[in-house]
């Protein structure tokens, strides 16, 4: 009886534990991609949104989900006369970070360290970046760090986080590049 009850007792504890959910918007400090000048130009928009979701387990730590998504377009410019455009391309990525997070003990405001790992996804790529070795999907190491402001019911989670992806998603030699280091500035919404 006593090996069924335990097992019980634990599994009834982890459903008991605080849920938040809410939306994470951030800027990123580094390019998405990486460009040769005269040759392609590039735009990141300035932004990443999302939904972001923790669970608060024990002593402290948690395990945070977000779905953040970013836009950006790129120009090759074909020909030697100036303004021949080749191809105009709108390439959505979504990062999925999956992290473990731990808060310092405090009252109201408690700092906080996260680190996992974070798969990202490419959408809307053509067919002159698909002609070079792409990989649609990549993964990366995740750390960051912040503060977690308790206010009311809100939650306010300003953060500086850093990516290693452990691969490019595409190399066009001399032309267009993805990073592979990403770093940005993000603030969590939850209730």
């Amino acid at each position: 009886m006593t090996k069924l009850v335990l097992p019980l007792l634990l599994a009834a504890s982890a459903f008991a534990q605080p849920f938040s959910a809410g939306i994470k918007v951030g800027l990123p400090l580094t390019d998405f991609v990486n460009t040769v000048q005269g040759v392609t130009s590039t735009t990141t928009n300035r932004y990443l949104v999302g939904p972001t979701a923790e669970l608060h387990l024990w002593w402290g730590f948690g395990v945070e989900v977000d779905a953040l998504y970013r836009h950006f377009d790129y120009k090759n410019v074909v020909g030697s006369t100036l303004g021949a455009v080749g191809s105009v391309a709108g390439v959505g990525d979504w990062e999925f970070p999956l992290l473990l997070k731990y808060r310092f003990p405090a009252k109201v405001v408690r700092p906080y360290v996260d680190g996992g790992v974070a798969f990202d996804r490419l959408s809307g790529l053509t067919s002159t970046v698909q002609g070079s070795p792409e990989k649609g999907t990549t993964m990366g190491a995740v750390l960051g760090g912040g503060l977690d402001v308790h206010v009311l019911i809100i939650h306010l989670l300003p953060e500086v986080r850093y990516t290693r992806w452990t691969s490019q998603h595409f190399n066009l030699a001399n032309v267009l590049s993805s990073n592979q280091n990403q770093a940005e500035v993000m603030v969590g919404i939850t209730f």
